[in-house]
């Protein structure tokens, strides 16, 4: 309730704002500069304004008006000339809107010269999303063979309630697409008959030499610390920082890499099944609290952490989830949710279909480092680009994170799964 009433006195200040510029007339126009109002049908149309200032600047009004069902959009047709690639860029204000990732939105068309649909629709990424009902939409895109025309759609739909404001709407050349790459790495191996201090010896010059392949980032696998020494979870944990941090923090450094390594962390009278991150400086950049924990872990003295928090790299955003995390649908989503492109997961062993299907339902990669289950990285179709094995224990690849997927029919799902999931109203609590 306090959210949403943030949001509808944002909308009520943008407005004054506004008339601070210069007059405001808004009318119930159904076009104007190329932009035309359009709805599935009468039934559906949401109320609908242009707001002009004194400077010929405008804005594009929709609001539900009472009615959830409402569904409509304003659409221009931009020309492409001899663009390869395109930067499509959109504000938007808006109020009194429960999901905003739902209810306010992009597509963009290509079309040839005879007006044919010619691939699938394109949703621009939401690149910016904040508390005060503000967001931004914007992606740099090829433009497909025989494309003459992209017909731009500003959509609101399914809020009764809402309102939006889109303005700064552009669509221009640029000279190439952006390019993102990174190295990620993980490491498989089992120790047998063993010591902690052993293990993470073992496990830093494992991760010493996918730094030395050009690592990135490398994972290592669930409790190294623990594996194969014969001890308890309680035996084995340890305080952040500590001596596992501490060590591997050292050949982070040394390499100028992240690692995400799984360790049992104590904290007074706590012990936890955490997951830590370090940065390039060999820093503890965060850790992540194993949340689903197994009936092993639970009688054995563990607690679950509370929440999946995402951490930014010089790459992109990371989420990191535990082992019994992959059975449950939540945790990669709500990483996903959150804009995590790339999920490490150390695990003990596990079902390779879970990991698949958490990359493929949320098109993240997935970076598995386990004893038992398949090491590797998982692309957005849920394949394994790489695996490690016992043999060659590092596995390694080069991803782009700007890249986009495209799936026969379906185009690029990424984009859609915020646009089209369940509502929250919908789900159990």
């Amino acid at each position: 309730m306090e959210f949403k009433l943030a949001q509808q006195i944002l909308g009520i200040m943008f407005l004054i704002i506004l008339s601070s510029i210069g007059s405001i007339a808004q009318e119930p126009l159904n076009e104007h500069d190329g932009w035309k109002f359009q709805s599935q049908r009468d039934a559906l149309a949401p109320v609908h304004a242009i707001n002009i200032q004194d400077d010929g600047s405008y804005s594009l009004t929709l609001k539900g008006d009472g009615r959830a069902h409402a569904n409509g959009c304003w659409v221009k047709s931009f020309p492409l000339g001899q663009a390869k690639y395109v930067r499509f860029t959109v504000e938007a204000h808006f109020s009194g809107i429960d999901q905003a990732t739902r209810s306010v939105l992009s597509s963009i068309v290509w079309r040839n010269d005879e007006g044919r649909k010619i691939s699938p629709t394109e949703y621009p990424a939401l690149v910016d999303l904040d508390k005060l009902g503000r967001l931004q939409m914007r992606q740099v895109y090829m433009v497909p063979k025989e494309a003459t025309r992209a017909e731009v759609s500003l959509i609101y739909r399914w809020d009764a309630d809402g309102e939006v404001n889109f303005a700064a709407v552009s669509l221009v050349p640029v000279s190439s697409m952006p390019e993102r790459t990174v190295q990620l790495a993980a490491v498989h191996h089992q120790p047998r008959n063993s010591t902690t201090e052993k293990n993470l010896k073992a496990f830093g010059d494992l991760a010493a030499k996918a730094g030395s392949m050009g690592a990135d980032i490398v994972c290592l696998p669930e409790g190294i610390t623990l594996v194969g020494t014969g001890q308890t979870y309680i035996d084995v944990a340890e305080s952040l920082p500590g001596p596992s941090s501490k060590h591997l923090g050292q050949i982070a450094r040394k390499h100028q890499m992240y690692i995400v390594a799984g360790i049992l962390e104590r904290e007074g009278e706590v012990v936890y099944n955490t997951a830590i991150l370090l940065d390039r400086a060999g820093e503890l950049a965060g850790k992540y609290r194993k949340v689903a924990l197994p009936r092993e872990e639970i009688e054995g003295g563990v607690t679950p952490g509370q929440e999946f928090p995402v951490f930014d790299t010089d790459f992109g955003k990371i989420g990191v989830m535990i082992c019994w995390d992959v059975f449950f649908p939540e945790p990669a989503r709500q990483l996903a949710l959150q804009g995590a492109e790339v999920i490490f997961m150390p695990i003990w062993g596990g079902n390779i279909n879970l990991a698949k299907a958490r990359a493929i339902e949320n098109q993240v990669y997935l970076v598995s480092s386990t004893y038992s289950m398949k090491t590797g990285i998982f692309d957005l179709e849920g394949q394994l680009m790489a695996e490690g094995t016992e043999e060659h224990p590092i596995s390694m690849v080069e991803v782009d994170l700007e890249r986009q997927k495209l799936w026969p029919w379906l185009g690029e799902f990424k984009n859609r799964i915020r646009r089209e999931m369940p509502p929250k109203t919908s789900l159990v609590h």
